[in-house]
């Protein structure tokens, strides 16, 4: 399937590398089909930085990444009917991203840690759930973990 985005220009993305949102994702229930970007070319791969590029609104596209990166006993609990829609998952098939928030000062850089995203990486489904417990904040600040990460590399 080829899609032309705002960020990415024209590109191909393969059949089974579409994700479905079944009940599409917060603030966006119609967007239902996504594919995972990795951009190379913007020097984001030390940061794990990817995009999940919507495929129903080519403008649209939110820079996610894996929550363990930056914050490494990221366990949420979350209760089994709320991921009901990304099929059966298990420690072998799940993916979890949140989103990344990238302001004009990239010291205010932080993730969604309350709303993330949990992908079945064989089943090609997905959803977004909401973590009640208090130890996820919609704004974990992480660009002193990232610059502490560069320089450790």
């Amino acid at each position: 399937m080829k899609v032309t985005t705002k960020i990415f220009g024209e590109i191909e993305i393969e059949d089974d590398k579409i994700i479905v949102f079944e009940n599409g994702i917060i603030g966006f229930p119609e967007l239902k089909k996504f594919a995972l970007i990795h951009d190379g070319e913007q020097g984001n791969d030390n940061a794990g930085i990817r995009f999940l590029q919507s495929l129903d609104e080519p403008a649209f596209a939110m820079p996610v990444m894996d929550p363990l990166l930056v914050k490494p006993d990221y366990d949420p609990e979350v209760n089994d009917e709320l991921l009901a829609a990304a099929g059966n998952v298990n420690a072998d098939n799940i993916l979890v991203l949140v989103t990344v928030t990238i302001p004009k000062d990239l010291t205010q850089m932080s993730v969604n840690l309350q709303g993330p995203f949990v992908i079945n990486v064989e089943e090609h489904k997905a959803c977004q759930v909401i973590v009640e417990n208090g130890d996820c904040p919609v704004k974990f600040p992480i660009y002193d973990i990232l610059q502490a990460r560069k320089a450790g590399e």
